[in-house]
């Protein structure tokens, strides 16, 4: 049984947890390493704002389709769980990338 898209589950919760924390830091985490200060994490607030609302959103969706597959799969709620996470860490790790693109000179 395939969960439904955007149903409640561990995972989801799990998934918008990561994802959002990461996405509120994730843009001024490249600007936070080159300039070795880590107040310029907050440097851009209304871009992390956005990015936290987006990457919440996008890790509850794969958060509870990857995590209630990986509980089945391993028949363990701690696994759906795990899944959730990297559901989350997926829109973070992007807007993270994203961020050090636009820091870095090319």
């Amino acid at each position: 049984m395939k969960p439904s898209f955007g149903e409640s589950n561990m995972g989801a919760l799990a998934g918008a947890i990561v994802g959002a924390a990461g996405g509120l830091f994730g843009v001024g985490i490249a600007s936070a390493i080159i300039g070795r200060n880590p107040a310029l994490l907050l440097d851009t607030p209304v871009l992390g704002l956005i990015c936290f609302f987006v990457s919440g959103a996008i890790g509850w969706v794969l958060g509870g389709q990857i995590g209630p597959r990986l509980g089945d799969k391993f028949q363990n709620a701690r696994a759906e769980i795990i899944g959730g996470l990297l559901g989350g860490l997926l829109p973070t790790t992007g807007i993270a990338l994203w961020g050090w693109y636009m820091i870095t000179p090319h």
